[in-house]
């Protein structure tokens, strides 16, 4: 009897072992399932899509730079990364103003852009000197300054956003498109801002035509044109279509053939994006590029139509930061007084 108790019991032993050891591994597999879900869970999380945003900080116009900044970062809850591409003279003057106001808080990254990019490349011409300083072909060299993002957005310095910046990003770009404009014909809204200042929006106001070069591209001299102040781009297509060897091709041919002058409409910035991404661009919302504010000092929008947009653009001569110039509460808004007190706005009673 002792022994078959004995037994019995050791039998009971052993299969309250194994229940427990089921239990225990149950148990514990638990915790490593949870795991594995929350990992899935938070991964898109952790790899929430970074916005990069590209925009120049010029001498003697960083005030521009800080308000767009501030405007994107005011307006999105979007992961927003700002390249902000300076010379080597001024980059030390932007940092210090973003680290000492509220901007201390974006994602950022300097970058310094190397004008010996440009040598030989520039056609010197006398009658619009700033469209020749090179920050205004940092847009030629995106993939350059950007080289881990497969779409970038490049923005002018003189823009407000009043929409959220994941919008434009979220723009689509038709296959085999290497970058998304606006259309200068787009809004007809601006066709009467455009008549009243004797705006060009077509090619022919950027190239030309008298030059054989510039005829047997076969493009129309009417062709609406666009505007690259505000870019979506595609890298990827970008260095496979070789883009800014293109465009250094054209800058190289203005320099021995004066193709295009800043007399002209658009200076020698547009002018070179004209030829290369001719028929081949997608374009961006309307909404999102209202331009021509910096056009004249005179010629307003209307401020029901301003509060819709969803990008503001002072192109043309006359900006917001200074005297005289329209539309400059919507711009002040964003404007961050420099700590240093070397940039300083001009106005009327100033």
């Amino acid at each position: 009897i002792f022994v078959f108790v004995s037994v019995n019991q050791i039998l009971l032993l052993l299969l309250v072992l194994t229940v427990c050891a089921i239990l225990y591994n149950k148990v514990h597999q638990v915790p490593s399932a949870l795991k594995n879900e929350t990992v899935d869970l938070e991964s898109p999380e952790e790899m929430e899509e970074e916005i990069p945003v590209v925009i120049c900080a010029a001498a003697g116009r960083m005030g521009a730079a800080i308000a767009a900044i501030n405007s994107i970062y005011s307006n999105t809850e979007a992961n927003v990364l700002f390249y902000i591409v300076g010379l080597k003279t001024t980059i030390p003057h932007i940092r210090k103003w973003i680290e000492n106001s509220k901007l201390k808080e974006i994602k950022f990254k300097v970058v310094e852009f190397n004008p010996m990019v440009l040598k030989g490349k520039i056609r010197q011409d006398a009658s619009r000197p700033e469209l020749l300083q090179p920050l205004n072909f940092v847009r030629f060299y995106l993939p350059l300054l950007v080289q881990k993002h497969e779409k970038v957005i490049y923005l002018d310095d003189d823009i407000i956003v009043q929409g959220d910046i994941q919008e434009l990003f979220d723009t689509k770009l038709a296959p085999g498109h290497a970058a998304a404009f606006s259309d200068d014909c787009d809004l007809p809204s601006t066709h009467e801002m455009v008549r009243s200042v004797g705006m060009q929006n077509t090619y022919m106001g950027f190239l030309d035509y008298r030059k054989q070069a510039i005829r047997d591209l076969g493009i129309s001299p009417s062709t609406c044109s666009f505007n690259p102040g505000v870019i979506v781009a595609n890298m990827t297509e970008w260095k496979h279509q070789r883009i800014t060897k293109q465009l250094e091709k054209w800058m190289q041919r203005n320099v021995e053939e004066n193709l295009y002058s800043s007399t002209l409409g658009g200076g020698v910035a547009t002018s070179p994006m004209l030829i290369v991404f001719h028929g081949k661009y997608s374009t961006i919302n309307p909404m999102w590029h209202i331009r021509h504010l910096g056009w004249s000092p005179d010629t307003r929008y209307s401020e029901h139509f301003l509060q819709e947009a969803k990008l503001l653009h002072w192109n043309g001569r006359y900006k917001p930061w200074d005297y005289p110039s329209v539309h400059t509460d919507l711009w002040e808004n964003w404007f961050i007084p420099d700590p240093s007190g070397k940039f300083k706005l001009t106005r009327p009673d100033s």
